[in-house]
């Protein structure tokens, strides 16, 4: 164990060398004070559009004030780690109506395991270096405001979709963070806006969730629809949805600044069971057992069966009318959940078949 105080802005630099050596493509480091994002959490919170993510509005300020959630905090280092798939065709598969669309992300292994555990690899050469020291990992697991300290930290810019946005990669990346105690010397705050007068992704939205420029209704927007929400989905969105079973895409997809997005060398991200290439029959033909099994290690599992039923109808009901769409609906009138029952009926309507004959 060292004998002296670390050279603090030396270990910053060797910092960043594990973090590239461990597969992050970026790392920055701030202080613990996220300024006016708090403030605009909570005008978020107060009109609703959180829908049913109540987690979003529990832990008080904790969310918004580090130093509150892990006692002792001084700095924040934030990591972005590219997932993109090579090769995904994803326009192609959206212009598919038969195609089963499965977000990005989610394609692959769950991504919470691994960056957590490159996270905590991290931690553990950093004590190989100067000895003990306080910190927490935390990747999309905790209220945790992560764009909020990224844009802190020099990662990126909020853009009008809400996502962090950087000019030399885009927006497919994930983000984690380390709470520590090492006072290290913080990154320039990332302060421009590079948006501009695109509003792309605001028009071409699906389901129209933008309220505005950096502001999100939730309650519309598909991924909520797809993995938040535990009841049925508002009819008038179903026919917007698409063949978009689990996630969207689309603001990110017609980013201009996604045209420097570049493709993942992580293996766990790759696409699994061909996922990438699915049509929405085969996967509303597994039972929950296959389900399981296929879904093992993977984000799509968080929905559960049921869900995962409920959102397959929904884009039955919106691919092409042919006897198999129909038949594979009708195969599922009498499931034991009445909230699939009730996304099969209205899809069969869609294609002018009447659920009781």
């Amino acid at each position: 164990m060292p004998d002296t105080a670390p050279d603090y802005v030396q270990l910053a630099a060797q910092i960043r060398e594990i973090a590239a050596e461990l597969g992050f493509q970026q790392l920055g480091i701030s202080d613990p004070d996220i300024g006016a994002h708090e403030q605009r959490l909570q005008q978020w919170l107060d009109a609703g559009y959180h829908g049913e993510m109540e987690w979003m509005a529990s832990h008080g300020s904790k969310r918004t004030r580090p130093e509150e959630l892990v006692p002792g905090t001084r700095r924040v280092i934030s990591v972005r780690m590219d997932y993109l798939p090579t090769d995904t065709g994803m326009a192609k598969r959206l212009a598919d109506r038969d195609a089963a669309y499965i977000s990005r992300y989610a394609l692959g292994r769950d991504y919470h395991k691994l960056i957590r555990r490159r996270l905590q690899q991290l931690a553990e050469r950093i004590q190989n270096l100067i000895g003990p020291f306080g910190f927490r990992a935390f990747v999309d697991s905790a209220p945790v405001m992560e764009r909020a300290l990224a844009t802190r930290s020099g990662l990126g810019w909020i853009g009008k979709n809400t996502m962090l946005l950087n000019r030399k990669a885009g927006s497919f990346f994930f983000l984690g963070e380390l709470y520590t105690d090492l006072p290290l010397p913080t990154d320039e705050p990332y302060e421009q806006d590079h948006c501009g007068s695109c509003s792309a992704c605001l028009s071409k939205c699906p389901t129209d969730a933008f309220v505005g420029a950096h502001v999100l209704d939730a309650r519309r927007c598909i991924s909520y629809l797809t993995i938040e929400l535990k009841g049925a989905i508002p009819e008038e969105l179903r026919p917007q949805m698409g063949n978009r079973v689990f996630g969207c895409d689309d603001c990110q997809l017609v980013c201009p600044w996604n045209k420097f997005a570049k493709p993942t060398n992580e293996q766990d991200f790759s696409p699994r069971h061909q996922l990438d290439q699915a049509d929405l029959i085969s996967l509303f033909r597994w039972d929950e057992e296959q389900f399981l099994k296929n879904t093992e290690g993977s984000p799509l599992r968080r929905i559960g069966h049921e869900r995962w039923l409920r959102n397959l109808a929904v884009g039955l009901g919106n691919a092409h009318t042919s006897i198999p769409v129909v038949e594979a609906l009708r195969s599922r009138l009498d499931h034991p959940s009445e909230l699939v029952r009730e996304h099969v009926r209205w899809a069969l309507t869609r294609h002018g078949t009447s659920p009781e004959s």
